[in-house]
């Protein structure tokens, strides 16, 4: 833009993107849904042999149901159910959800749809962001199906923003393609940290966990552990954290408007 056009613009034209750039800055950490509410639509990416997918997804809707604060008259706990669904490839990928390997205040709430086709599934998605007496929903779809285009996936996004469901789509051996959802990951599975007390027992899950896109956070990676009912994050490396300062530094970037 010309000298004499940015001296035409207003001082707080330049806060606002200031502002903006600081927003989008800020990084992701587990329990930022007490501060600003859930993330509405996210989409997370996964391979099937290693189901690392379905297990941040249901990670990551914990951690905001669990952070989320309840309305003044609203009961101490959350009694709303959860909403599942999947293609029949896609169970036959990964599994049906096991109630038994949930964790103790899912296994009674879980509400399975098996749909034949991708567009059943986001028929039964759509309808249950609908529902406001859901906690939140949970969609497997394989591949890169036809029907799961960007006007599908931007109805979910209204549906999801208008009625305030949360919804995390797993997304099954599928490639990065136009979506409108609002965080997207790739996840994979990473090495369990051994137990404290019985180095010969299963860790805790762990995933590697790459937050390529999102609309009010600067991309990143972590390492997602889950321990009871506590999310934990660790940076994956610092190559990632000098990407995500140089790109903060690019927002910032802004000339001063010149003082007639």
């Amino acid at each position: 833009m010309p000298d004499a056009a940015l001296s035409s613009l207003p001082i707080t034209a330049f806060e606002d993107v200031a502002a903006l750039s600081a927003r989008r800055s800020a990084r992701w950490r587990p329990g930022l849904a007490a501060v600003q509410g859930p993330a509405l639509h996210n989409e997370v990416f996964g391979l099937s042999r290693e189901a690392a997918g379905v297990g941040v997804a249901l990670a990551l809707a914990l951690d905001d149901w669990r952070h989320v604060p309840r309305e003044c008259g609203c009961e101490a706990e959350d009694r709303r159910s959860v909403l599942w669904v999947q293609t029949r490839e896609a169970a036959r990928l990964g599994g049906r959800p096991c109630r038994a390997g949930l964790p103790a205040d899912l296994q009674g709430r879980v509400i399975h749809v098996l749909a034949e086709k991708v567009e059943d599934a986001l028929f039964a998605l759509e309808e249950g962001l609908r529902c406001r007496d859901l906690a939140f929903v949970i969609g497997e779809i394989p591949g890169n199906a036809k029907a799961l285009d960007f006007t599908a996936s931007r109805r979910l996004t209204l549906a999801s923003e208008r009625h305030g469901v949360p919804l995390f789509l797993v997304r099954l051996d599928a490639a990065r393609d136009l979506s409108s959802a609002r965080m997207r990951w790739e996840a994979t599975s990473a090495p369990s940290a051994p137990p404290r007390w019985n180095a010969q027992a299963p860790g805790d899950p762990a995933w590697r966990a790459e937050l390529f896109r999102a609309r009010s956070h600067a991309p990143g990676e972590w390492v997602l552990e889950e321990g009871g009912k506590t999310l934990r994050a660790d940076k994956a490396s610092s190559e990632t954290d000098r990407a995500v300062a140089n790109w903060a530094a690019g927002l910032q970037h802004r000339r001063a408007p010149r003082r007639a």
